[in-house]
C-alpha cells in the first residue's frame, strides 16, 4: 500500500506531501493545479521514463520519494531484497531524480538501484491507469495482452512452450538463409582457403624455423670473421704453435699457479688464491678448445648460405599473407582447415537445417492451436466477467466479446487445415468487441465506444483483474472522463467496491465518484501559481462538502449546489 509521497520541484508542484490511506483516495482540485502531477510523480517511483521537461522552471531537478508497505515474503520483498535494500518497519522507501539535464537516479530502501529495478517492482505494488491506458487498450496487442493475463496459467504455460519452440524455429531459419543466401560469398571463401592452405603444405614449414634459419643465416654469412675471431682467441688463450716463443693467457696462469703451489703450505690465504687461479687455468682450458672446435666445425660453405636464403625467401611469402612468424602461419593453416571442413559440409549442413525447420514448423502449430484453443475458453469467461461489470457501471444492456482469428499466410504454420501467419505469441489476433446496446452488432472497441464507454469498458476489465490478478494499489487518473450523470455515480460506486480490498487512488473531476471516497485529497495552488507543501490537504466536514460544490456548480457557496453535495455525500455513505 502507498503510504506517502512527497514531491518537490515537479511541474507546479513546488514541495508537497501527498498522505494516502487504506480504502478510496480521491484527489480533486481546479484544472491546472497539478492533480496529475500525483499519477505522474507515481510513474517516476515505478520506474517510469524520466522527462526532464517535467523539472520545474528554475530548479536543478525533481525529486519524489515514496513509501510503500509492502507485504513480508512477497516478490517484491525478495527482489527488493536481491538488489541491496532494506526495508524501514515493513515498508519500502523509494527515491527519484530527474535533473533538467535529462539524468535520472534510482534509490531503494537506501541502496542506488538500476530505474528497470523499480519497473520489476511495479507489476507486484501497483496498477497505474491514466487516457493514454485507454488508448493503449485500442491496440490489438494490447487486448491480446489482457486476455492473456487474465487466462493465467492456462495461457501461460501453452505460451512458454510455443515461444521456446519459436525462438528455435527463428534461429534455425536464420541460420538457413544465411547459408543460402551467402552461397557465393562462402565458396569464394573456401576457395580463398583451398589456396592458402596448398600454398602452405607446398612449402612444409616447421614451427620456428624462420627464427633458426636467420640465425643460421647471420652465422654463414659472416663465417670468415668468426673463424677468424675465434682462431684468434684461441690464440691468445691457448698459444700459436706457429710462435712457440709467444706468450698465451694459460702459460701465463700456469707460471702463476706453480709459483704459489709452492709455498701454500706456508699460507692458508695464498693457499686459496692458488686454488681459485687453478680454477682459472681449468676454464681457460675449457673456453680454448671450445673456440678451436667452433673454428673447426664453422661451415663456411656459399652452397649452404645460398640454400638457407632461398628457404628464408619461400618462408617469407608465407608470413607476408597468413601470419607474422611461422607459428603465427601454422595456426592460420589449422583455424583455416577447420573453417574450409564447416563451409564444405555446408550442403549437409542445409539438409539437416531445413528437416529440423520443418519438424519444428509442425510443433509449432500444434503448440499454437493448444494457445488458441485456450485463449478462447479464456476469452469466453474474461467477456462475461467484464459485461457483468459494465452492468453495475450504468451499461446493462452492454455486451463484450472477443474475436480471435488468424490471416492466411502461405510461409505460416498448419493449423485446422489451414496455413495461417504466425509471431512471437502464436497466431492469434485478439480483438475486443462492444455491443453498447441491444440489437447493436458488436463492434472493435476502437470504433464502437464512446470516450465514456471505453473509460468504463477499462474500469470494468480492471475490476476483473482485480479478482484474477490483484495488485495492493489501483490508481486511476480520470478513468471517469466522458462520463456523467447516472454512470458517473456508478463509476463512484464500484470504486468503493474496489477499494474494500486494495487500495484504491483517483484523479477525478467528477464529484459523483469523489463522494464514493473514504478520503478526498485537495490539489490547489497559491498566488504565485505553484502546488507548495500546504498545498495537498485532506477535505473533512465542511471543507469538503465546499470542495464538491465547487465540483458540481463552480460555486462553493451555491445552497443548490451544497445540498447536492450533502446528498451525494449521503447516498454514498448509505452505499458503503
Amino acid at each position: 500500500m502507498l503510504e506517502e509521497m512527497r514531491i518537490r520541484s515537479l511541474g507546479v508542484i513546488d514541495d508537497a506531501v501527498v498522505e494516502l490511506s487504506p480504502g478510496f483516495t480521491a484527489v480533486t482540485g481546479e484544472t491546472g493545479a497539478g492533480k496529475t502531477m500525483v499519477v505522474t510523480s507515481l510513474g517516476l517511483l515505478l520506474g517510469g521514463r524520466a522527462d526532464p521537461a517535467l523539472v520545474r522552471i528554475g530548479a536543478k531537478n525533481a525529486v519524489v520519494e515514496g513509501r510503500i508497505a509492502v507485504p513480508p515474503g512477497g516478490t517484491a520483498v525478495v527482489r527488493a531484497e536481491e538488489a541491496g535494500a532494506e526495508l524501514d518497519d515493513g515498508a519500502l522507501l523509494i527515491s527519484r531524480t530527474v535533473s533538467a539535464e535529462g539524468r535520472s537516479r534510482a534509490h531503494l530502501g537506501g541502496r542506488s538501484v538500476p530505474v528497470g529495478v523499480l519497473a520489476e517492482l511495479a507489476d507486484e505494488l501497483v496498477a497505474v491507469h491514466g487516457q493514454t491506458d485507454q488508448q493503449g487498450l485500442l491496440k490489438l496487442s494490447r487486448q491480446r495482452q489482457a486476455l492473456d493475463r487474465y487466462a493465467g496459467d492456462a495461457v501461460a504455460v501453452p505460451l512458454a512452450k510455443y515461444a521456446g519452440a519459436y525462438r528455435r524455429l527463428r534461429a534455425i531459419s536464420a541460420e538457413v538463409d544465411e547459408i543460402t543466401t551467402r552461397a557465393r560469398e562462402r565458396a569464394q571463401e573456401a576457395d580463398m582457403l583451398r589456396f592458402g592452405l596448398d600454398e602452405i603444405a607446398a612449402v612444409e614449414p616447421r614451427a620456428g624455423e624462420d627464427v633458426e634459419l636467420a640465425a643460421e643465416a647471420e652465422r654463414l654469412g659472416h663465417a670468415e670473421a668468426l673463424a677468424s675471431a675465434a682462431t684468434a682467441a684461441h690464440a691468445a688463450l691457448a698459444g700459436n704453435p706457429e710462435d712457440p716463443e709467444g706468450i698465451d693467457a694459460a702459460t701465463l696462469v700456469a707460471g702463476a699457479h706453480r709459483a704459489l703451489e709452492a709455498v701454500r703450505s706456508h699460507d692458508s690465504v695464498l693457499a686459496a688464491l692458488s686454488g681459485r687461479i687453478g680454477e682459472v687455468g681449468i676454464l681457460l682450458r675449457d673456453v680454448a678448445g671450445e673456440l678451436a672446435g667452433y673454428a673447426d666445425d664453422l661451415d663456411a660453405d656459399p652452397l649452404r648460405l645460398a640454400a638457407v636464403e632461398e628457404r628464408r625467401a619461400a618462408l617469407t611469402q608465407l608470413t607476408r599473407k597468413y601470419g607474422e612468424d611461422i607459428n603465427a602461419v601454422l595456426a592460420w593453416s589449422e583455424q583455416g582447415a577447420a573453417r574450409l571442413l564447416e563451409l564444405e559440409g555446408d550442403d549437409e549442413r542445409i539438409d539437416e537445417l531445413t528437416g529440423e525447420r520443418d519438424a519444428l514448423r509442425t510443433e509449432l502449430g500444434g503448440l499454437a492451436q493448444a494457445l488458441t484453443d485456450a485463449r478462447t475458453e479464456a476469452a469466453e469467461r474474461f467477456a462475461a466477467a467484464v459485461t457483468a461489470e459494465l452492468a453495475s457501471l450504468a451499461m446493462p444492456h452492454a455486451r463484450v466479446s472477443f474475436e480471435i482469428r488468424q490471416t492466411d499466410d502461405p510461409e505460416g504454420v498448419e493449423l485446422g487445415g489451414r496455413t495461417v501467419a504466425y509471431g512471437p505469441a502464436g497466431v492469434d489476433e485478439v480483438e475486443l468487441l462492444l455491443a453498447p446496446h441491444p440489437g447493436a452488432p458488436p463492434r472493435p472497441i476502437a470504433k464502437g465506444a464512446s470516450g465514456g464507454e471505453l473509460s468504463r469498458v477499462m474500469l470494468a476489465v480492471e475490476v476483473v483483474f482485480a479478482g484474477t490478478d490483484p495488485v495492493p494499489t489501483y490508481l486511476f487518473d480520470e478513468v471517469d472522463a466522458g462520463v456523467g450523470g447516472k454512470a458517473a455515480v456508478e463509476i463512484g460506486r464500484r470504486l468503493a467496491r474496489l477499494a474494500k480490498t486494495a487500495q484504491v487512488v483517483v484523479v477525478t473531476h467528477l464529484p459523483q465518484v469523489a463522494a464514493f471516497a473514504d478520503r478526498q485529497l485537495l490539489v490547489e495552488k497559491t498566488n504565485d501559481g505553484s502546488v507548495t507543501r500546504s498545498g495537498v490537504k485532506v477535505l473533512e466536514g465542511e471543507e469538503r462538502i465546499r470542495e464538491l460544490s465547487r465540483m458540481l456548480a463552480g460555486q462553493e457557496d451555491s445552497e443548490t449546489a451544497r445540498a447536492h453535495a450533502e446528498e451525494l455525500l449521503a447516498t454514498a455513505r448509505s452505499d458503503g
